[in-house]
């Protein structure tokens, strides 16, 4: 076959002119190769079966008249060793090795061979089920699996491949990647620690797995420095799955806390008296946080408070851990506080772009989160490993934060000073004061601006921090004080009894707001 090939020319290209014969001899070559692949094909179907009834793989050493061994010699001649044991791994794929993976510890191989009787001699496979096939990963155990593994491929070493380590490392090139992937969906992914303190306990199986592929590689099933050493690969960088594994899980529980979270936060009932100061608790576990950078107390949402307790929990787990697994918290704890920009916005944005208490608490949410933030590297880098120290930033989160709280209160004011505008506006500019009809007009206007104020003073009050709520106040308070008096300022003549009709309402504005003014005097 090989002299055929070189006098057909088939294995090269020639560039110079040539009888058309060779072409036409090049085609039925070509042809009868094909046809050639098909038979050995199908003889190498014919010698490796398996018995679904009876669960048994069998290999006949003569079929159909024609050894199995010559098959194989012939097939490696003609270099379609791939092509022919093609359909023979996908059968042990899926009705041995599967089931040896799967089911390991309940599942039993059992060999039977006359090899001595002749060339009608069989070797059997027996596959017996000892228990349910519906064993969960937990169960298995990394000797059950790798044992039952060791026991098929060297029945394929012996019985199929003929110990010819050419002829397994072809068989192995084909069904190693499929069964080492098996192996790592449905045990050794699974087998991953939980805990940090587990992750010892996962050096057995890690020298289990060395010891398995080292015997594959006695038998040529794989090869050294080839990147076939995918399952002790897999099994040595336990604590980057590991780490991996708790950083999703940690994003999945931070998510779940902004996602359940309604951001609603139960105060004490309205007072009776306008602007009165309503009594803040100093303490209360639900959602009163103490402040890093001010003094008092501040309100949040549950969901505040909690994903800063699983950011502190992360951060602690990164000073106990390795460099791997500690990069993998310091991630973890960023996209953390990540989502809740990137969730809690959008969840309520109806809310913040209205004046509402929801606003007011996704405020100090952001304004909690900030000085929190800004305290972690204080507090933690420290005692992170080397490696983590070095590119550990916060600062540029503490910034997002500090915006985004400010932009919320912001829209807030901005809201309101538009209602106050719209208010003051009815007002007509406070001429003709003299007139019932002005007067009245003017005196509703007032009344309007007082109501909002008031409303704005218990949304803030109760909610906001003292300092904040100072300035904040003060800035609309301002807003609405400057308005009227520009007002005022541009009436051109007043009669008399028009300065006193407009000096009443200045008395009953001023009236109307003297506890807010008093109250935040007093702050």
């Amino acid at each position: 076959m090989r002299d055929l090939k070189a006098a057909l020319r088939v294995a090269g290209t020639e560039a110079e002119e040539e009888p058309k014969v060779y072409g036409l001899l090049r085609e039925e070559w070509g042809d009868c190769f094909d046809e050639l692949q098909e038979v050995l094909a199908r003889h190498m179907e014919s010698a490796v079966r398996f018995e679904t009834e009876s669960g048994k793989l069998r290999v006949s050493y003569e079929a159909d008249g024609v050894e199995l061994r010559r098959v194989l010699e012939a097939m490696e001649i003609a270099g379609v060793m791939d092509y022919g044991f093609a359909k023979v791994a996908d059968l042990m794929i899926k009705h041995v090795m599967n089931p040896a993976v799967r089911c390991a510890s309940g599942i039993v191989f059992t060999e039977d061979c006359n090899q001595d009787s002749g060339l009608n001699a069989d070797a059997i496979l027996s596959i017996i089920m000892t228990s349910s096939p519906d064993i969960q990963g937990e169960q298995l155990s990394a000797v059950d699996i790798y044992s039952k593994l060791t026991q098929v491929i060297k029945f394929i070493y012996k019985y199929i491949c003929f110990c010819n380590n050419q002829w397994m490392q072809c068989f192995g090139r084909l069904t190693w990647p499929r069964i080492s992937e098996l192996v790592i969906t449905s045990f050794l992914s699974k087998a991953i620690p939980d805990d940090t303190s587990k992750i010892a306990e996962f050096q057995n199986i890690i020298n289990y797995t060395v010891e398995f592929e080292n015997v594959l590689k006695e038998m040529m099933f794989i090869s050294t420095g080839t990147g076939d050493e995918r399952l002790s690969s897999f099994a040595h960088d336990v604590e980057v799955h590991f780490a991996s594994r708790r950083r999703h899980e940690i994003s999945t529980k931070a998510r779940n806390l902004l996602l359940q979270c309604d951001f609603v936060l139960y105060v004490e009932n309205t007072p009776k008296i306008p602007f009165q100061a309503k009594h803040k608790p100093e303490k209360n576990p639900e959602n009163s946080v103490d402040l890093l950078f001010e003094t008092g107390v501040c309100l949040v949402s549950k969901a505040a408070s909690q994903l800063m307790e699983l950011v502190h929990q992360t951060l602690k787990n990164v000073c106990l851990s390795s460099t791997k697994v500690a990069t993998e918290f310091y991630h973890a704890a960023r996209d953390a506080l990540i989502l809740y920009e990137a969730i809690v916005p959008i969840k309520l944005e109806k809310q913040l772009d209205s004046i509402s208490q929801l606003a007011i608490v996704v405020h100090n949410d952001c304004h909690y989160l900030y000085q929190e933030i800004l305290g972690l590297a204080f507090e933690y880098r420290i005692n992170f490993p080397s490696g983590v120290k070095e590119c550990a930033v916060f600062a540029d989160l503490a910034m997002h934060f500090h915006r985004l709280s400010e932009n919320i209160l912001g829209k807030q004011v901005q809201l309101i000073c538009f209602s106050l505008n719209e208010a003051i506006s009815s007002a007509n500019g406070f001429q003709n004061t003299h007139q019932m009809q002005q007067y009245e007009s003017a005196k509703f206007s007032i009344d309007q601006v007082v109501f909002i104020l008031e409303k704005v003073h218990i949304i803030w009050q109760p909610l906001l921090p003292t300092l904040i709520y100072r300035r904040t106040m003060c800035i609309v308070l301002e807003f609405i004080l400057s308005r009227m008096t520009k007002e005022i300022l541009l009436i051109d003549d007043m009669a008399a009894e028009e300065t006193l009709q407009l000096q009443k309402l200045i008395h009953l504005t001023l009236e109307n707001l003297c506890s807010l003014l008093n109250l935040l005097f007093l702050m």
